[in-house]
């Protein structure tokens, strides 16, 4: 029975991925300090015998005997990174840190769960893991753009100078069940908006694109990279490789819930990126069979479904 530890673990992608790999028969220790993660993205769980729920920071040294680490822990959201920029800092750094320590002592397998935000607003489309991004280091959204960066660093250093076993993975922009209703991301927005009969709030003129890979997909991407060639480091996006405007998503979000409501169009973030799409070839050649299955409109029905509860 295979060990694992999932920082972030009550996130939405960390508590998703608690819940897989109690299914495949892992024992998992899911650590989260509850600052953006919810307790109820793991209720379920709690009754696992092969389940532990420890609230501790990342930034906070670790000792566990594991086989598997996945450092999932950070603040995803703009909203939520940039209300604490230095905390956030201080995670995907300090985190990255304690956890690749806690790798080169048992030996196990480093997960790092970086971002397509590495890319920053791009000069090249789609982003290929070979693009090196065009980051604003000292913008508002540096705190999370650069901290990745740094953690990514950290990992090949790491494995460089110890011969700690790492992982690195790119994750393009992800919703589905687990999502906090009012994490800020541009799906839960729409969706709860939608359902509240608000009118949903499009920043910009509505042009820039995203590429949204539904959360079961990614998960299957995850297993799949952590369990491929051992040589196999990374970086590797994770993505769906469909682009859609931010006004094609609201339209598809108003016609699935059925609201009448309008929009509102607001100025765009600074250092917003106006452009976004997963370039997956090198997962597509290198993981065997991966490719994102759940289309968005078949995606965006059962996150519609599950946020119907929090309205």
């Amino acid at each position: 029975m295979k060990r694992a530890l999932v920082t972030g673990g009550a996130g939405f992608v960390g508590s998703n991925l608690c819940r897989r790999l109690l299914e495949l028969g892992y024992r998992v220790i899911c650590l989260d300090n509850l600052s953006t993660g919810q307790m109820r993205n793991i209720k379920e769980l709690s009754g696992n015998r092969n389940f532990c729920f420890l609230q501790r920071d990342v930034c906070e040294p670790f000792k566990a005997e594991v086989d598997e680490i996945y450092n999932a822990a950070c603040p995803a959201s703009p909203s939520a990174y940039q209300a604490e920029p230095v905390r956030t800092t201080r995670t995907c750094v300090l985190g990255a840190i304690n956890m690749l320590e806690l790798a080169t002592a048992t030996g196990a397998l480093m997960m790092q769960f970086s971002t397509s935000e590495v890319y920053g607003e791009p000069s090249v489309h789609p982003q290929s893991e070979s693009y090196r991004g065009c980051v604003n280091p000292i913008g508002p959204r540096s705190c999370y753009d650069e901290g990745k960066r740094c953690a990514e660093s950290l990992c090949f250093d790491y494995h460089r100078q110890f011969g700690t076993r790492i992982k690195v993975i790119r994750i393009f922009n992800t919703y589905g069940p687990g999502m906090a209703p009012e994490d800020g991301r541009v799906v839960s927005n729409f969706i709860m908006q939608a359902l509240r009969g608000e009118p949903l709030t499009v920043y910009g003129d509505g042009s820039q694109t995203r590429s949204f890979q539904y959360i079961d997909d990614l998960i299957d991407g995850i297993l799949k990279v952590m369990a491929g060639r051992d040589d196999f480091l990374g970086p590797v996006n994770l993505g769906n490789p469909e682009e859609f405007t931010m006004s094609e998503l609201a339209e598809l979000v108003l016609r699935e819930t059925g609201s009448s409501s309008g929009l509102v169009k607001l100025p765009s973030p600074p250092d917003d990126p106006t452009r976004r799409r997963a370039d997956i070839s090198l997962a597509a050649s290198e993981l065997a069979g991966w490719r994102p299955k759940v289309h968005l409109e078949e995606g965006i029905r059962r996150t519609i479904d599950y946020f119907k509860a929090f309205v």
